[in-house]
């Protein structure tokens, strides 16, 4: 389940973002200046944000500056007709796309889709959180123990847990049997690699849509395993 902020100092067009988000199936947040915004992003796990630019106490376009320090959440401004000049500032302060007002839900819907898909594609992180991790779909709350996939809730083992930390923390790098094997289970390495493929194929099992034909969690040949940075989510 994503969570969308949605952020404009007019109630209505909250309200209104909050029932077309809603229907589809997200989890919707609220602010209604800069500076709320940002609090909620300091607080939350947020995915995508809907920005308005001209608001009281802090603007939309000085909020995503000040967001884009910590953070590569997609944000969508929500722009007035003639504020071509905002539109380009913004984008150039940050902002992922924008939408202009009064909007069309369909377009809102169609917008917030592919922003979330491209972030999930590109392995969008969240750059203040140390003890959370983001590759693709998969994201890791160290401090929770808990790991989703696009959104849901997957149960691991702790071996499992652990083995996919690892990868979390090296995105992109080659892992052999032996190093996962000494890294995670502490001990000399004989016997390492029967050992780490089958936690791998179970791992696999669980992270992977088709897990015989793996797209996240990789085989090097001859070298060890892989995790894929740019991995697609389903």
């Amino acid at each position: 389940m994503y969570n969308i902020l949605v952020c404009d100092d007019e109630k209505d067009i909250v309200t209104a973002l909050r029932i077309y988000l809603e229907a589809e199936g997200y989890q919707v947040r609220e602010a209604f200046n800069g500076k709320q915004a940002l609090s909620v992003l300091a607080e939350q796990e947020i995915h995508l944000v809907l920005m308005d630019i001209m608001m009281p106490e802090m603007d939309g376009i000085t909020a995503t500056a000040n967001l884009r320090k910590e953070s590569n959440v997609p944000v969508i401004f929500l722009t007035a007709k003639g504020e071509d000049t905002d539109k380009i500032l913004g984008l150039n302060m940050g902002a992922d796309d924008y939408i202009t007002k009064p909007f069309n839900p369909v377009e809102v819907l169609a917008r917030v889709r592919a922003n979330l898909r491209r972030y999930l594609q590109l392995g969008g992180t969240v750059l203040q959180a140390p003890d959370r991790y983001r590759c693709g779909g998969i994201q890791m709350d160290d401090n929770a123990k808990q790991v989703t996939l696009d959104g849901d809730l997957i149960n691991l083992t702790p071996t499992e847990y652990e083995i996919l930390r690892l990868f979390l923390r090296n995105p992109g790098k080659v892992l052999s049997p032996a190093d996962i094997y000494r890294q995670v289970w502490g001990n000399t390495p004989y016997g390492a690699e029967s050992t780490v493929a089958v936690h791998i194929r179970h791992l696999r099992e669980k992270i992977e849509i088709n897990p015989s034909e793996p797209r996240c969690l990789k085989v090097v040949w001859g070298q060890g395993y892989k995790l894929e940075q740019g991995r697609q989510s389903s």
